[in-house]
């Protein structure tokens, strides 16, 4: 009962907040439209205490969500509806990730564009440092960059920050729902470190503290200046740290956290670099004093950096679908070289939009790119096949270690259904099948799942046998 009234004060509070909310928006329009505060200066400042209010209530609203998630988590821990619930959670927070990250990346993508695309000569006013004409969605647009700021702050000044905040936000929360939560499940694997689901957290978390103490270090040395020993010292650092993840994590883990690392990179960049200068810009413009240039230098040079990191970020989105990679003997050296091949790309792209012809940048890339293809290229099992194997002896070991999860009624504690709607329950579907149970099973031994049923080396090798000899029944 105490549960059920705690939940429904939650819903109270979340409801005020959200009309507060259009509270804020409404008071924010009226005094816009307020000629004699306009006219005395006032509007501005009106509206940054309206815009700091209103980010307060939203912290309040995601922190009573939060909690009311919590609570409904604890309420079902235990019952049938866990693992259903923690599924949908799953989805919501996935979907709320990739959209704030193609936001996020989009805008990261056009504004770097934008500055390699300036018209920088042609009828360019002295206080400008470029200007564009571009076409798109059926009209007409024309930009302009200042050097440093106009004359007058507009009234209504657009900032591109809430979409690396939530990005990061959703990402961080993505990281508790499916490897924190579940963390003897998708986190640890005993395999390659046996620790506590509180240290391999731990972890996690103060490795992407670390990364970001080292780069920001590094960032302030004379380095930063000269382009390619900075990118090769950032390239060293990655390495480090790729080495290190999967020598403490599953593959999958591994790969998961590199990637939450330079994101945690990329939203700092912005959260402690890029906004504070650009308030800095902002209010020295408002009050007619001298702005720094190096304000938008530095600022300018770290979302330089971020856009490097886009590339071998979204690899490792997506790279929890493919084995070959995560699965790889030396799964670091795959996570590297595909980051380096990657970001190769994006510095051509970056190159080309400025205009400057490359012959050996792309080429290059691709062909690093190609070597990891090669290196995680399977190999023939070194199993002795001599003899016969059964398909009632596959059969024995599919049942014992893979229908927990593969099967209709599964019984696994983190599956409610069948992983990418795969049963196990028939001999067709096992002879359909074969080609990925050789490289799930046999070759990338990625699973089951962080050998949560303790399969052996020799029943893989049976496995391994029946493909061989033809996978039929018989």
């Amino acid at each position: 009962m105490l549960h059920l009234l705690l939940y429904a004060v939650l819903l109270v509070i979340l409801f005020m907040l959200i009309r507060l909310t259009y509270h804020f928006r409404n008071l924010s329009k009226e005094k816009g439209d307020d000629e004699a505060l306009l006219q005395q200066g006032k509007i501005a400042d009106h509206k940054e205490r309206i815009g700091l209010s209103q980010g307060y209530v939203y912290t309040l609203i995601i922190i009573s969500i939060i909690a009311l998630l919590l609570l409904t988590y604890f309420l079902i821990k235990g019952t049938l509806w866990e693992g259903h619930f923690m599924e949908w959670l799953n989805i919501i927070v996935r979907l709320m990730h990739i959209t704030f990250g193609i936001a996020w990346i989009g805008a990261s993508f056009y504004f770097v564009w934008l500055e390699n695309a300036l018209n920088r000569k042609e009828n360019v006013r002295d206080e400008l440092a470029g200007n564009l004409w571009a076409v798109h969605g059926g009209g007409f647009y024309y930009l302009e960059k200042y050097k440093i700021a106009p004359k007058a702050i507009p009234r209504d000044l657009h900032w591109f920050k809430y979409e690396a905040y939530f990005t990061w936000l959703s990402g961080f929360s993505l990281l508790f729902v499916v490897y924190y939560f579940n963390a003897q499940a998708f986190l640890i694997d005993k395999n390659v470190l046996d620790i506590t689901p509180l240290t391999a957290i731990s972890i996690g978390i103060g490795s992407f503290i670390i990364a970001w103490i080292i780069y920001h270090l590094l960032c302030k040395t004379p380095l930063v200046k000269k382009g390619s020993w900075f990118a090769l010292a950032g390239f060293v650092l990655s390495v480090g740290f790729a080495g290190f993840y999967t020598q403490v994590f599953s593959g999958r883990a591994a790969y998961i956290h590199f990637g939450a690392m330079l994101g945690t990179l990329m939203v700092g960049n912005v959260f402690f670099i890029i906004i504070p200068s650009q308030k800095a810009m902002v209010k020295a413009a408002k009050e007619n004093k001298t702005l720094d240039p190096a304000l938008g230098k530095v600022a300018q040079l770290r979302s330089l950096h971020n856009n490097y990191f886009t590339l071998p970020v979204l690899f490792v989105m997506v790279s929890n679908h493919f084995p070959s990679t995560f699965g790889f003997k030396y799964p670091w050296l795959i996570l590297t070289v595909i980051s380096l091949g990657t970001a190769g790309v994006k510095h051509w792209l970056n190159l080309r939009e400025k205009g400057q012809l490359n012959i050996w940048v792309l080429p290059v890339s691709v062909l690093i790119l190609f070597a990891a293809a090669y290196m995680s290229a399977p190999q023939k099992p070194d199993t002795d096949c001599k003899n016969e194997v059964s398909f009632n002896e596959v059969n024995m070991i599919v049942q014992k270690r893979c229908l927990q999860c593969h099967s209709s009624h599964n019984t696994d504690d983190m599956f409610t259904a069948p992983p990418n709607g795969v049963v196990f329950e028939t001999p067709q579907t096992l002879i359909g099948m074969k080609d990925k149970i050789l490289q799930r099973v046999v070759v990338t031994k990625t699973m089951p799942l962080n050998n949560k049923t303790n399969m052996t080396e020799e029943e893989r090798q049976v496995i391994g046998c029946w493909i061989q000899q033809g996978a039929v029944m018989k």
